[in-house]
């Protein structure tokens, strides 16, 4: 079966493969089109568009970014942006430079705690790619505080954890407007995270009357209930579907590309929607 993913993410952001062995697993997983999704940073485009024209696989400029809404994280994720835009490259910067602020506060918070790591350990995994909590999870994992990346976040970095420090982030209308401004189509990711006692609808009808487009129906752990009823949603208020594994690597072990947790399917169909979106954004 061929299919889409358009939610991965690289060691450009906060994954542990490159592009490259990111779209060989997509090859082998029959994904005809995929979109890299770093956080915050384009970064990692130029190498995916390389070597997807080597295996003949569509590559999707893309982005995701957070944002807070009533004081739950957001993210939004952009299709079909223009990478090279400057003005989305400044705006990613600031960003970025929010993570920056607070992951050494993060490490401090830890080391109050007694745990024995340092920033530069985390930078030195990091590489390249802007730091995030997940390469402090990894850490952790490496020198045997926490067995998975999961209770890393739980015992530590999630909001609300005992080395939580809160990041300054922009309101979700910022978000999209960025995308906007930079050619693409905003996209509301994994609903399944932010579905309050209210539901998502008032979330979305927010988000549809500051430009959002679209929502992620079709996600690696979305249960076919959620699915369906995310579907319903959409078409309620004629919002785009899309979807995408959310893929990572050893921070979700159980998440693979085009598969998820091997019951995900994104139709190819979905596509052409998107791209004519894109195409009056």
């Amino acid at each position: 079966m061929k299919r889409l993913d358009l939610h991965l993410h690289t060691t450009f952001s906060d994954g542990s493969l490159p592009p490259a062995e990111v779209i060989k697993l997509a090859q082998h997983a029959n994904v005809t089109a995929l979109a890299i999704t770093d956080h915050d940073t384009v970064d990692g485009i130029p190498e995916a568009l390389s070597a997807g024209r080597e295996v003949g696989i569509e590559i999707i400029p893309g982005i995701e970014i957070s944002s807070r809404w009533r004081g739950a994280e957001v993210h939004i994720l952009g299709y079909f942006i223009d990478w090279m835009d400057a003005g989305l490259q400044e705006r990613l910067a600031q960003y970025r430079a929010t993570r920056d602020d607070r992951n050494p506060r993060i490490v401090e918070k830890l080391n109050e705690l007694g745990i024995d790591i340092t920033y530069a350990e985390v930078a030195a995994l990091a590489g390249p790619a802007s730091v995030g909590r997940p390469h402090i999870a990894r850490v952790l994992m490496n020198k045997h505080y926490v067995t998975s990346a999961k209770e890393a976040f739980d015992r530590y970095l999630a909001d609300g954890a005992a080395a939580c420090v809160p990041r300054d982030l922009p309101d979700p209308a910022e978000a999209i407007t960025v995308i906007h401004a930079a050619g693409g189509v905003p996209v509301l990711a994994h609903p399944s995270w932010l579905d309050r006692s209210e539901g998502i609808v008032p979330l979305c009808k927010e988000l549809k009357s500051a430009g959002l487009a679209g929502i992620e129906v079709h996600y690696s752990t979305h249960r076919p209930e959620q699915t369906s009823h995310y579907l319903n949603v959409a078409k309620q208020l004629d919002l785009l579907v899309t979807g995408g594994s959310d893929f990572h690597g050893v921070t979700k072990p159980d998440i693979e590309v085009g598969l998820g947790r091997g019951q995900l399917k994104v139709p190819e169909n979905l596509l052409e929607p998107l791209r004519q979106a894109a195409k009056t954004s």
